[in-house]
């Protein structure tokens, strides 16, 4: 027999937002649930599962459309990975470029905050790097 939760419960359990499992069930990653003769939307397991991947998914910044074709993989696992692992892949470049891009900042940061004479504005390193972009070490930050 199927366990049936209310929206709020099945929220409460995946950790995801009452708001955001009817956004789910709208563009189609959620299956719309059984409604009650109150017209309630019912939940299983299975949807606090399901919601728990997408959460989890999100939390690792997959895009909706990533998570939409991991959930068709799960869904069949008679397949192989390598779909899985090429989405996985993407999403590791991704936050590659990130951290590149991070680590770059940071070291302009620190250039700007070790040039500072603790002086005057006139005088001061953060101001005039902010204010002229040629100043900077990189030129993607």
């Amino acid at each position: 027999m199927r366990t049936t939760l209310t929206i709020g419960e099945a929220a409460r359990q995946s950790g995801v937002k009452v708001a955001t499992i009817r956004y789910y069930e709208q563009i189609g990653l959620l299956p719309a649930p059984p409604r009650t003769d109150a017209n309630r939307r019912l939940y299983g397991q299975g949807d606090v599962r399901r919601l728990a991947f997408i959460h989890h998914g999100r939390e690792l910044g997959f895009e909706l459309e990533a998570i939409r074709t991991l959930l068709s993989l799960q869904d069949n696992p008679n397949q192989t990975c390598e779909m899985a692992d090429a989405i996985a892949k993407a999403r590791l470049a991704e936050v590659e470029q990130r951290i590149a891009r991070l680590n770059a900042l940071k070291a302009e940061l620190e250039v700007m905050i070790d040039g500072c004479r603790h002086g005057k504005l006139a005088e001061c390193k953060v101001i005039g790097v902010l204010a002229d972009h040629g100043q900077c070490l990189h030129d993607h930050h």
